[in-house]
Order: structure tokens, then C-alpha cells, then sequence
């Protein structure tokens, strides 16, 4: 049976294209076809990516064994949507700034690509959400989402008003800048920049994250996987709003407009090289000191102080 990766690459980084050809050519050398979409190749134009055989854009990741994302957490979220549905396992491969999403760094390209070629690999289930867009009795659109759907303002000099609700029952009515309802895995993005807390991946949870509102009760909200929330736009209100679903596919909503969320049958799925904590990731991505940590003798973290230095 021939073995098929994919290769889902950032589009502006200058030197992407020869590391694609790199990758392509290691992955060639071992009998495992590289894909890439015809719209990634178009981005290359003439330049030679080697071995590399171009697919469709429609459904590129039926087929292959694994989806090998070079870029970014924006890269990344691209690449979901490509392998999401198909039972294609992502792995990313940092070429960004944090690349919260992905899993080695660049300096570990070479060896994470001959451990792919050997499946040294685990898999790893991430929950993302359903999203519909409903004005009335009128479906507007059905979506998903990764990391978070985020309902805000369309005018920066007006708010949103919106009424949320949890399992059926109203909980709170906002003027604000939008709310955010995330996944654990989205819990590091969006919603931790507008104030929510940092959920660990392995917890089956959805967020509420309001975004700037003006009220006494605007906290975040954490609520089970079986909940169901709902963000209706008050049908009066004067500004409009626009819904976003991992900062990547967006709709306009209107006053009435009704979103629904809960979370979705369909998981996403990761590759993983590394067994280690989601602490560890935490503190080496967001750059946390650890300076005076003694632990209790188990292996130690990069900045943490040895056991027999005293704490400052």
C-alpha cells in the first residue's frame, strides 16, 4: 500500500519553499508519496519542490496517514481544516513565533520527519465545536471550530448587545465587544488574551469568555462538554456584528441573529512525538520563570533552580 503525507506549508515565508523540497525529498527516499494541494503548489509557482505530487483542494487529506503542517498556529488552523473529518492526524512543525499548536520546532525537522517514516508517533483527540447561525427560523450557516468562535462587533465605535444562554436558560445580557466561547485547545489563543483561564487540553469543558462588557457580572464562564450555549445579537440593537470561527472563516450577523454552540462528534486529531506535560509546554511557551522551584527530586525544568541552589 503506497503511504501518502501531506504537506500543508505557510505561504509567505520566503524560505518555505525549500524546506517543503527537503521535507518532499526525505519523505520520497523512504517511499512515502508527499502531497501538497494545488492551491499551496500555485504559491510556488515554477520553483522545483522535488517529488511532489499535486492534489486537489477537495477533501487533499482522505487518503494520506498524516497531515505535516510547516508554519504556524495559523498554518496549523488551515491544515485542520483540510484534515478534520477524514481521520487524518495533523503534526505541525513551528516555523512561527509561539506555534502554540505545534509540536517540535524547527531544529527538530530533520528527526521528526524519520520518526514519521518509522510511525514513532501517537494520537491524540482534540475537541472543537458546532457552530449554526440561525435568524429566526432560517439557518444561516453551519460551521466548526478549533479553538474558538468569537461573536463581535462589527463598527469599532459601537458595542454589541447580546444575550447569552446556557442549556435553554438565559444567563446574562452584555454591551461589550464580543464574547468568546473556546476549547481547552483555544483556551492559550483568543480567550486568553480577552482574560479567560488556561484550560488543560485533557479537561472536557467549554468556555465563555466575555470580551470588554459593560456590566457587574462579566466573568468567564466554564460549562461541561454536553452543555449547549447560545449568543442571540438583541433584535433592536443598533450595531451589528460578525461571528468568526478561529479568526479564519467569518459571517455577518445581524440584529435577531442567533448562534448556537456545543460541542461537535467530530474531533480533530494530533500526531504526538513528546509524552511531556502540558506544564512544560506552558512555561516554555509563554516564557514563565520557574526560578526558585525545588520539586521533589523528579526531573527538572529548564530554568528551575537545582535542588541544592537556594531559592533567591
Amino acid at each position: 500500500m503506497n503511504r501518502r503525507v501531506l504537506l500543508v506549508t505557510h505561504p509567505r515565508r520566503p524560505d518555505i519553499a525549500d524546506i517543503a523540497a527537503g521535507v518532499a525529498a526525505r519523505l520520497a527516499a523512504s517511499h512515502i508519496s508527499p502531497a501538497i494541494t494545488r492551491s499551496d503548489a500555485a504559491v510556488f509557482g515554477s520553483r522545483d519542490l522535488g517529488p511532489v505530487h499535486v492534489v486537489s483542494d477537495d477533501d487533499p487529506a482522505a487518503g494520506c496517514e498524516l497531515a505535516l503542517v510547516l508554519g504556524g498556529d495559523g498554518t496549523f488552523l488551515r491544515g485542520a481544516e483540510l484534515a478534520r473529518g477524514c481521520d487524518t492526524p495533523l503534526l505541525g512543525i513551528n516555523l512561527g513565533k509561539v506555534g502554540f499548536l505545534a509540536e517540535v520546532e524547527m531544529a527538530d525537522l530533520a528527526a521528526t520527519v524519520d520518526r514519521v517514516v518509522e510511525r514513532d508517533y501517537t494520537i491524540e483527540e482534540r475537541m472543537t465545536l458546532d457552530v449554526t447561525v440561525s435568524h429566526g427560523d432560517r439557518v444561516d450557516t453551519s460551521t466548526w471550530a478549533l479553538n474558538e468562535v468569537s461573536i463581535e462587533k462589527a463598527s469599532r465605535e459601537r458595542m454589541i448587545e447580546v444575550t447569552v444562554e446556557v442549556d435553554g436558560r438565559p444567563l446574562s445580557t452584555w454591551g461589550c465587544d464580543g464574547v468568546i466561547v473556546a476549547t481547552p485547545t483555544g483556551s492559550t489563543a483568543y480567550a486568553f488574551s480577552a482574560g479567560g483561564p488556561v484550560v488543560w487540553p485533557d479537561v472536557e469543558a467549554i468556555l465563555l469568555v466575555p470580551n470588554s462588557a459593560h456590566a457587574l457580572f462579566a466573568r468567564p464562564v466554564v460549562v461541561g462538554p454536553r452543555s449547549r450555549l447560545a449568543v442571540e445579537v438583541i433584535r433592536d440593537a443598533e450595531g451589528a456584528g460578525v461571528l468568526w470561527c478561529d479568526g479564519r472563516r467569518h459571517v455577518d450577523l445581524a440584529p435577531g441573529a442567533r448562534i448556537d454552540v456545543c460541542r461537535s462528534p467530530v474531533p480533530l486529531r494530533l500526531a504526538r512525538l513528546s509524552h511531556a506535560p502540558f506544564t512544560d509546554r506552558l512555561v516554555e511557551k509563554f516564557d514563565l520563570s520557574v526560578v526558585g522551584w525545588r520539586g521533589n527530586g523528579a526531573a527538572r525544568m529548564p530554568g528551575a533552580a537545582p535542588a541544592d541552589t537556594p531559592a533567591p
